[in-house]
């Protein structure tokens, strides 16, 4: 403000002291002196507002011109016009042709009004030895240097400035989109978070939910016959800890892919914990009849049947579907005691389904012993892992007062 104020005073100044000499060489008197005088003034105190609508000064210079005053206010004028064009006025001369043609008209009309000065300043030169030409040459080249140069520097000024702020939005527009990304990546690391800890806890919940379940039932078992039966007590121990012998087998294996994965503190990064669940080493299909034994071995009357041409299945696939029987199956330990189950595997084009099912158990009909404890996660548990191939499952009672567990899962692998 102050700057653009200094410069208003100096441009008034030269206005004025040029118009009110003009007017007292053209002998127009004193009222006509005064009124040029505050026309120069009025005209140079535009430059207040040269930054909000430059095309005023530029207009005011050009009325004063031809009273051989306001060059200062023209030159100030024609850079202003080219450093802080409003957005409709950028837009319009953006092609630079107006300014050309504005700049064109500053240049002929200063020409044009130097020539005269020379035509009145004539005998002077003549008589003091400088050629008309020379006069010419100069008045053109100062009318040039007056307007060519500050158009010139005002179009760099604004150009620079209109770059800068460009960058500055993009700058500004990056981060915005970075601190986005990050976010996304925060919620993405959260949700991988979420889901393998939902894996491991489906794999610590299918394996130690059966086994414990088989431990709990031999182990009722045991108690009943161990004054009575030695010998199919000490059967129930041998079972209990090969069981036993199983269940940490299968949590080792799990835990054991449990890894921490540390990374430099200094680049800003934190420790990521890791689930890679093996693809080959888990249960699989050809491990149900062995389930199924384990099974009967706990007093569940349980049959198996398999159906279709065996082939290969994804590691994921086959896993998933010994957990279904596995779960169905301790299902059964848990809630139907003394029942009759059976378990249906039929391998169908591009996968494999199962039905794990069982009656309605007779009152009594188990071998007694207290109910075993139950989380309610083992039908969530299998439909997510189902579902989660691309699978379905359906799980609900029967019209016998039985229950029913289905699982069909269509994708398949290429041949292991």
């Amino acid at each position: 403000m102050w700057f653009d104020l200094g410069v208003t005073a100096l441009a008034v100044v030269e206005c004025m002291t040029s118009a009110a000499s003009f007017a007292s060489k053209q002998g127009v008197g004193l009222t006509g002196t005064v009124l040029l005088g505050a026309f120069g003034m009025l005209a140079a105190s535009t430059l207040v507002v040269r930054r909000r609508w430059p095309l005023v000064p530029v207009a005011a210079a050009l009325l004063t011109i031809p009273l051989q005053a306001g060059y200062l206010l023209l030159m100030v004028g024609l850079y202003t016009l080219g450093a802080y064009r409003p957005e409709g006025m950028a837009r319009r001369f953006a092609d630079r042709r107006p300014m050309s043609l504005l700049c064109a008209w500053a240049i002929l009309e200063t020409t044009v009004v130097s020539a005269l000065t020379v035509g009145t300043q004539q005998a002077d030169a003549v008589r003091r030895g400088v050629p008309i030409y020379a006069l010419v040459i100069i008045s053109v080249l100062a009318a040039v240097g007056i307007t060519v140069a500050p158009t010139m520097l005002g179009l760099y000024i604004g150009a620079r400035r209109r770059l800068w702020e460009t960058l500055s939005e993009r700058a500004e527009g990056l981060e915005t989109e970075l601190a986005l990304l990050a976010e996304q990546a925060t919620e993405r690391a959260r949700r991988a978070r979420m889901e393998e800890r939902t894996r491991i806890a489906r794999e610590m919940h299918d394996v130690v939910a059966h086994r414990v379940s088989l431990l709990v039932v031999h182990a009722g078992a045991l108690e009943r016959v161990v004054h009575k039966d030695a010998q199919r007590a000490a059967e129930s121990a041998k079972l209990m800890g090969d069981i036993g012998r199983q269940a940490l087998d299968e949590l080792r294996q799990i835990l054991g892919v449990l890894r921490t994965v540390e990374t430099d503190a200094v680049s800003g990064e934190v420790a990521a914990a890791v689930l890679a669940v093996p693809s080959s080493d888990g249960p699989g299909l050809a491990d149900v009849p062995r389930l199924v034994d384990e099974s009967r071995a706990a007093g569940l009357r349980v049959r198996l049947t398999v159906g279709g041409a065996r082939r290969a299945l994804s590691a994921e696939t086959e896993r998933t579907a010994y957990r279904v029987v596995q779960e169905a199956l301790t299902n059964v330990l848990k809630h139907a005691a003394g029942a009759e189950a059976e378990v249906v595997v039929a391998y169908v084009p591009g996968g494999v389904a199962l039905v794990v099912s069982n009656n309605c158990p007779v009152v009594g009909g188990g071998e007694g012993g207290r109910e075993l404890p139950s989380g309610g996660n083992g039908l969530v548990g299998m439909r997510e892992r189902v579902t989660a191939l691309g699978g379905s499952f359906t799980a609900g009672e029967t019209e016998a007062g039985g229950f029913r567990v289905e699982a069909r899962m269509t994708v398949a692998a290429a041949p292991r």
